[in-house]
């Protein structure tokens, strides 16, 4: 069974930074390391995880994330060959809080949009 299977996968901690008021972090909220946004959270994950699975592991943090309207839009934070972050919002994904509200995006997996252990997960609460 598909539950099974990850059993045998490994599992990831990663950040998860939430925001509400519908933007993202900056750049520039990530320029010093050690210095990263304060409303972070450690999520246990795999990377065949979907946007509406991490979704729902927003829910479970956020208040705002569960009104019936709230839109969600994920962007990944990772360090460039220098070691300074970049954001990327780009083409990573959007969901609606609610699954009856399906969205395209809901079906894209971490390892899909090239994310890797260590990268920052930023969500954007509209």
């Amino acid at each position: 069974t598909y539950a099974h299977e990850r059993q045998l996968v490994l599992c990831i901690v990663s950040s998860l930074l939430v925001q509400s008021g519908g933007h993202h972090h900056t750049k520039e909220d990530y320029t010093v390391r050690g210095k990263e946004p304060k409303d972070e959270v450690q999520i246990y994950t795999w990377k065949d995880a979907n946007l509406r699975e991490l979704t729902d592991l927003v829910k479970e943090v956020s208040v705002a994330a569960r009104r019936r309207d709230a839109i969600l839009s994920f962007a990944f934070v990772y360090p460039d060959k220098n070691g300074r972050f970049i954001l990327r919002q780009v083409k990573v994904g959007q969901t609606m809080s609610y699954p009856n509200r399906k969205q395209p995006d809901d079906s894209k997996t971490l390892a899909d949009l090239h994310f890797e252990i260590g990268d920052y997960l930023d969500v954007a609460i509209y």
